[in-house]
């Protein structure tokens, strides 16, 4: 992989840009997951049993005026059928009134990563294990490598395709540490972002790596980081922790299934 661009060769203008625009990501990601559909809302997931339909009226049944229901769709782990399901969102729910913040780094200029990306068949798949599988895992599309050089050490990365936007889910050394620096124990998320103009080209600003939807709400199943999205060093940009005030704790809401 001699052709990478280290991360130090970054060109400044990306660096001060990303900088510029942190605060405002910032405020935008902690206003998204207090919103009434918000990552904080979701208070129940349910999947119906085979055959069974129901309607986003049919499921608010009994429910007060702050919850909206959606769709949903997946398929079975163990025989690839669909599984059709719904979600119960809460604008009022519990975990908004608990929330405190999303404890993050300050914005850190090394962790703002020109990559090179190199697309593969569109029918390549990674198996990402779930949160919620008891160890199964699910094929998820991932349409190229991403790949660079920092501190000597090259990386090759698999971010899977989410609605047409590349989705890095990674790990690092800080996931479950003790103390201030510790971050969100499952792994952390990252969009990918192409560079105009360059193709093969994309950029990685770790400073936007963002807490799962798993770790607002036990009614998730998130997909873990694969080996190779492993860091073995602590990635000290983006978000830590989820932060709740009165002691709640989302672990003891009803788990999805």
């Amino acid at each position: 992989m001699t052709d990478s661009i280290p991360a130090t060769l970054v060109p400044a203008s990306i660096v001060d840009a990303a900088r510029a625009a942190h605060p405002e990501w910032r405020a935008w990601r902690l206003e998204s997951v207090t919103g009434p559909t918000g990552n904080l809302s979701l208070i129940e997931t349910r999947w119906l049993p085979d055959g069974a339909e129901t309607t986003p009226e049919a499921a608010l049944a009994g429910q007060p005026a702050s919850v909206v229901a959606t769709l949903i769709q997946r398929r079975n782990l163990d025989t690839g059928a669909p599984e059709r399901g719904v979600r119960l969102w809460d604008a009022d729910a519990p975990a908004i009134r608990a929330f405190e913040t999303v404890t993050a780094f300050p914005f850190n200029p090394d962790w703002v990563i020109e990559a090179e990306f190199t697309p593969v068949s569109a029918e390549r798949s990674v198996p990402f294990e779930h949160i919620r599988d008891n160890g199964g895992t699910r094929d998820l599309v991932v349409p190229g490598d991403i790949t660079f050089t920092r501190d000597r050490v090259d990386y090759s990365l698999s971010a899977f395709d989410d609605d047409g936007t590349l989705l890095l889910v990674f790990g690092d050394a800080s996931n479950g540490a003790d103390g201030p620096d510790g971050t969100y124990a499952s792994g952390r998320f990252l969009f990918v972002h192409r560079i105009d103009g360059e193709p093969g080209r994309v950029l990685l600003d770790f400073n936007r790596a963002f807490v799962p939807p798993c770790g607002f709400s036990s009614q998730y199943n998130c997909p873990l980081p694969p080996r190779n999205n492993r860091f073995g060093l602590v990635v000290d940009a983006g978000e830590k922790r989820v932060v709740f005030r009165d002691g709640y704790d989302m672990l003891t809401q009803t788990d999805a299934a």
